[in-house]
């Protein structure tokens, strides 16, 4: 079981901006049935029993409106502002998740749909000190191309997963792989789990079962 000693800290990473989107604001503000979808993401985290408290990285433009309509969740403790980069909306959140005793949920706040079920399978095949990820198996061919286009080689799909969120840490092992990954003039990941397979390769990771419901709404037609 999870040692009880552990706090688990679900961070939201909400400081897209949503340019692929194409709305008038990022896409974390439209309205899915009533309410945000940040809110969906928020109220899917504090539902949980094994969540202890909720970090909201934003951007800064935003600050003051997610303040006020995650009012009403007592576990949201911070709302932070993010960075150019998603690495640095990670960066950010690790300021104010210090303890050792943390375990750390990164999670795509425009992917409101993740379930009980998953939140829970994923801190259980942590137990608050491995890292763990939501990943599906890709049920379409991948393949690689050159630069201009031309295919170059078939992948096996049967190694290649699609990865999901939440991706889930020991504070103090992430915080390591970013010290180590910011030093590095070549530094440009683009998730939590890439910066600890690249600079902490002896840490395993491993892959939780996610869900096909869990999916990041990324363009309108995703919203439907």
């Amino acid at each position: 079981m999870h040692p009880v000693n552990m706090k688990n800290v679900a961070i939201l990473l909400a400081g897209g901006s949503g340019n692929r989107f194409g709305a008038d604001k990022p896409k974390q503000f439209l309205i899915m049935n009533g309410k945000t979808i940040l809110e969906h993401s928020i109220e899917a985290f504090h539902r949980s029993d094994l969540i202890h408290r909720i970090v909201i990285v934003v951007h800064r433009d935003y600050i003051d409106e997610v303040k006020h309509l995650s009012a009403s969740y007592p576990k949201v403790t911070d709302v932070i502002p993010g960075g150019c980069e998603r690495y640095e909306s990670s960066l950010h959140a690790l300021d104010v998740c210090t303890g050792e005793d943390e375990y750390l949920l990164f999670h795509d706040a425009v992917r409101p749909f993740v379930s009980q079920a998953l939140i829970a399978r994923l801190i259980e095949a942590g137990e608050g000190v491995r890292c763990v990820a939501a990943a599906i198996p890709s049920t379409d061919t991948i393949v690689r191309a050159t630069p201009d286009g031309k295919l170059a080689e078939t992948l096996k799909r049967s190694e290649l997963w699609n990865m999901q969120t939440p991706q889930c840490f020991p504070q103090t092992v992430i915080r390591k792989a970013y010290e180590l990954g910011l030093q590095d003039p070549s530094f440009s990941p683009t998730d939590d789990c890439g910066v600890v397979m690249r600079y902490l390769p002896d840490v395993p990771i491993q892959l939780v079962p996610g869900e096909a419901g869990n999916i990041k709404i990324t363009y309108p037609e995703d919203l439907k």
